[in-house]
């Protein structure tokens, strides 16, 4: 089992980590060291997930789970969407017009 966090886009911190039958994700979590090894995260703000699927921090592991710790949001997805498509619209248009 392994429990990951991205401080930020691109830098992704992974360790395995072994817990007993009936751990949670929040035991997976406090077993990584990761609060230690990166004071910023705030684990009573963070999300937690299993494989890209935000579960409650009390959900049972199973063997093999990948527990993943999510950083809040710096822009509102939808916003992002139409900033990209905004961007990617000026890229398209003709030169002079």
């Amino acid at each position: 089992m392994s429990v990951a966090y991205s401080p930020r886009a691109g830098e992704v911190d992974e360790v395995a980590v072994e817990v007993p039958q009936g751990a949670t994700l929040m035991d997976a979590v406090r077993a990584s060291g990761m609060a230690q090894r990166h004071p910023e995260l705030d684990l009573s703000e963070s999300r937690l997930g299993i494989w890209g699927r935000v579960q409650p921090e009390n959900t049972a592991l199973r063997e093999g789970d990948r527990v993943e710790i999510y950083r809040p949001l710096q822009v509102d997805p939808k916003e992002a969407r139409r900033l990209r498509y905004r961007k990617s619209a000026r890229k398209k248009l003709p030169a002079g017009g």
